[in-house]
């Protein structure tokens, strides 16, 4: 284990749909808080449920954490026919509707073994944005996006599943797509409390994902994955956010240096983990390097 007496504080990929020699050497010498899985990583229910087995017997701390994203819309790695495709954001009705999908998420995550559900994305949908939130967000309105958000965090917590609620403290005014190049976002303070709001009526949810943008009124240097201010001024204090704080992913080309200069920047900017998917392993190696630890947050997460 890279320490002691926890996990590392991150959670990898894995390139395939079954664990690799050189994989399974890997994550028990790394000791990841847990994983995330992806399309790559998904043939059918009993291939899904003998994978998940597979990691969780790897790590040897007792609370293994299993990730995916099963927002719906274009956004679902359980698809059909072997499981329910939720609808995309934009689409509910109501919250009861909200609630109900949700509930059958959770119970389809359940199934498997998979135990964190990054959903549901809290962002506002904000006109001349990049498509990239778009039809996954609930509205553009904060009030609604909030009172939507509360009811998916409801069900899948009380379905057994842990929610993470996305991107905090705030994608939707992005004009490009953090996956490919950094934003940023040159609203004021006072601009940018709509987009607070989601996240600070839901601040009770136990996770929550940072976001790769700039905020030029907060940090006008940083990232938010980066920055020590946005971490602890806005999504600690006026969000009032105190749950398990995990980076968007470390490969996307929103951030800068190598994976071990980025997994450093963020874990002592405030993040309590790191999340890095593609499951490449040079990738993974470097990423390892940068490791520092949160004892408190993770601490509080593996007891």
């Amino acid at each position: 284990m890279l320490f002691a007496n926890v996990p590392s504080p991150v959670i990898f990929g894995c390139s395939g749909l079954i664990v690799t020699s050189e994989e399974r050497v890997f994550f028990e010498k790394s000791q990841p808080l847990g994983f995330i899985l992806f399309q790559r990583n998904i043939e059918n229910k009993s291939q899904v449920k003998a994978l998940v087995d597979d990691l969780k017997s790897l790590l040897h701390h007792p609370n293994p954490f299993i990730l995916i994203d099963q927002e719906g819309g274009r956004v679902a790695r359980l698809t059909e026919p072997a499981w329910f495709h939720p609808p995309a954001a934009n689409t509910y009705v109501s919250k009861t509707h909200v609630y109900d999908t949700y509930a059958k998420i959770a119970e389809d995550l359940s199934e498997v073994g998979i135990n964190v559900n990054c959903a549901p994305v809290l962002d506002l949908n904000v006109r001349g944005a990049d498509p990239i939130m778009g039809d996954r967000t609930f509205s553009s309105d904060p009030h609604i996006v909030a009172e939507l958000g509360a009811a998916a965090i409801s069900a899948l917590q009380t379905g057994g599943i842990i929610p993470v609620m996305k991107h905090i403290p705030g994608h939707g005014a992005a004009t490009c797509d953090s996956h490919e190049d950094l934003p940023v976002i040159t609203l004021s303070h006072k601009q940018l409390q709509p987009h607070f709001e989601p996240f600070k009526i839901n601040n009770k949810c136990p996770w929550a994902m940072t976001a790769h943008i700039v905020y030029s009124a907060i940090d006008p240097y940083l990232p938010a994955t980066q920055s020590f201010l946005v971490i602890e001024e806005i999504i600690r204090r006026e969000i009032g956010f105190q749950g398990f704080l995990i980076s968007d992913d470390l490969s996307m080309k929103a951030l800068r240096g190598t994976f071990a200069e980025r997994a450093r920047s963020s874990l002592e900017a405030g993040c309590d983990a790191v999340l890095h998917c593609s499951g490449k392993m040079e990738e993974m190696e470097d990423v390892l390097k940068g490791l520092v630890l949160n004892t408190y947050d993770l601490q509080k997460q593996v007891i």
